[in-house]
């Protein structure tokens, strides 16, 4: 047996076969939900995988999820790590030209959609040569256009429950794309060993890591029932997927909605009395506090111990308002990325004083992106990790070179991210170099002043941009939502705010009010569309 998750999910399977593995929550409102066991859960992937290679699939080709959260998300997944197909991530935002770069980057042979998003499969798909299998979940809705395809209900009812499979490795493969802020998405491409560890904590995210594939199921056979997991993001982007993957691995529950709706994720952390909440930064914990100083704020939450975030910062403020609304709860704010996995959790004292300051695993350094060697405490660098790290860039060659490099016999990812640290080892992150405004000489990170703008009473959310500027080459500019109810804010409010928690270079030189601040369905902040909303503004 390797550190294969299929394998190692087996295993789990095994030891705990009647205990209840997903609950799917339909909402709103409807009362309709979905539960399986572990046995249960195993079956219904066994009928996907087989499915798949009865239809022609090939271990080593690629399977596109196009797909809300649902039952048949992580069933498809774990059909794919059954039979060797490798599970690829798709945006369901994503309109005809982004799916057919996606799908022809990914080099997708399969597809399995939900049918809200029969029209844009069936636009995109001619532009796909290598996509010819098509699985749709759901009734279309009315008016949709044809489309060849092969209904889910069938692949269940057709596909057999037993395992069979061929042997597994952990050199097999498992693809996340992530769209980062700017560009076009990238295939990040993990050995499931590496992801594994590096993702998923070696099967013990909080304690030490198991020191054979065998150990995993020992211990949840030595262990009891009574955590539930509720990964709150969409399962497309990878955090969902692998706080699922966690909760599997302790042989736990894992509870999953559609779609994130902040009333009817109280209501279920109520009534299935969920344990641990993931999520992506302050754009789903504000509407959480919202709800829970409001309409909610009689909900039942004992039960929750745990609310991390990743994928996006969550700022101190919003931190601390979540706290004292649900004290017993740890709040982690967790920093990783698709390339990386796991990096470390801030510190207490993280601010807007004092910066997102991290506490990084042994496998995390800043260097000079250079030279690959650690930088000085106070210096400016590059995140790097090492160790169990992706292969690189599916599709790539270039980018995979500028970003992953070898270093005294080990592999090694050069993160986008800049930051100093300390002489105690504690890493101050600064922000995403490629969004990092140069005004005056001077550089300025968008997080650090994001996070100043954040603790404002009257700000719900902000992202900030650089705009270009005839004397400073380019300004700081900061797009805001306003609190419903709050006053209209002015520049010179936010700049007398901001006076006591920043540089005064740093500080905004424009400020443009919007309805909303757009993100992605995950939190992640979209720095393209602040950049265009602060151009057209500056007129």
């Amino acid at each position: 047996m390797e550190y294969n998750l299929a394998d190692l999910f087996e295993s789990v399977v095994d030891v705990v076969p009647g205990r209840e593995a997903l609950v799917h929550v339909d909402h709103p409102g409807t009362g309709a939900e979905r539960r399986l066991t572990y046995a249960e859960l195993d079956a219904a992937a066994n009928r996907v995988g087989h499915h798949l290679l009865d239809s022609g699939i090939r271990p080593g080709e690629h399977l596109g999820l196009h797909l809300y959260n649902g039952v048949e998300y992580l069933q498809t997944v774990l059909g794919c790590l059954k039979a060797r197909i490798v599970p690829v991530n798709v945006n369901y935002r994503y309109v005809e030209d982004e799916l057919v770069y996606l799908y022809r980057d990914a080099d997708l042979v399969a597809l399995v959609f939900d049918a809200e998003f029969t029209d844009r499969v069936a636009a995109a798909r001619p532009r796909a040569e290598k996509l010819r299998h098509l699985i749709r979940v759901g009734t279309p809705p009315p008016g949709a256009g044809a489309l060849p395809c092969v209904e889910f209900a069938h692949v269940e009812a057709a596909g057999s429950p037993e395992r069979g499979f061929p042997a597994r490795s952990g050199d097999d493969q498992f693809i996340i794309y992530t769209g980062g802020t700017t560009g076009m998405p990238k295939g990040v491409m993990w050995r499931q060993e590496d992801l594994f560890f590096a993702g998923l904590g070696g099967g013990a995210p909080t304690g030490e890591p198991v020191k054979k594939p065998e150990e995993l199921a020992e211990r949840v056979a030595a262990g009891g029932a009574g955590i539930t997991f509720f990964p709150t993001a969409p399962l497309m982007h990878g955090t969902s997927t692998l706080t699922a993957f966690i909760g599997f691995n302790f042989g736990q529950r894992v509870v999953i909605h559609r779609k994130f709706v902040p009333e009817e994720v109280l209501r279920t952390v109520e009534k299935e009395k969920v344990s641990s909440i993931s999520l992506v930064g302050d754009a789903m914990l504000r509407p959480l506090i919202d709800a829970l100083s409001g309409p909610l704020q009689h909900i039942d939450r004992s039960s929750l111990f745990s609310v991390s975030s990743s994928g996006a910062i969550m700022s101190d403020t919003v931190r601390r308002q979540f706290q004292e609304l649900v004290p017993n709860a740890m709040v982690l704010n967790n920093f990783g990325s698709s390339e990386s996995g796991f990096n470390g959790t801030a510190t207490e004292d993280s601010g807007p004083e004092r910066g997102f300051r991290v506490r990084v695993n042994a496998r995390t350094q800043v260097v000079d992106p250079a030279t690959y060697e650690p930088v000085a405490a106070g210096e400016v660098g590059r995140i790097a990790q090492c160790g169990h790290v992706p292969l690189g860039y599916y599709n790539d060659p270039a980018k995979t070179a500028a970003t992953f490099f070898e270093k005294d016999g080990e592999r090694w990812v050069l993160l986008g991210d800049m930051a100093t640290v300390d002489e105690e080892g504690v890493v101050t992150v600064l922000g995403r170099g490629s969004q990092c405004i140069n005004t005056g000489g001077e550089k300025v990170y968008p997080e650090e002043v994001e996070q100043a703008l954040k603790s404002h009473p009257d700000v719900y959310d902000a992202l900030v941009a650089g705009v270009p500027d005839p004397q400073w080459g380019h300004h700081v500019a900061a797009v805001v939502q306003l609190r419903e109810g709050a006053a209209r804010l002015s520049l010179e409010d936010v700049r007398t705010h901001c006076r006591d928690r920043l540089a005064g270079y740093k500080i905004p030189r424009q400020l443009v009010i919007t309805e909303s601040v757009r993100r992605s369905p995950s939190g992640k902040a979209d720095y393209r569309w602040a950049r265009e909303v602060a151009v057209a503004a500056d007129g």
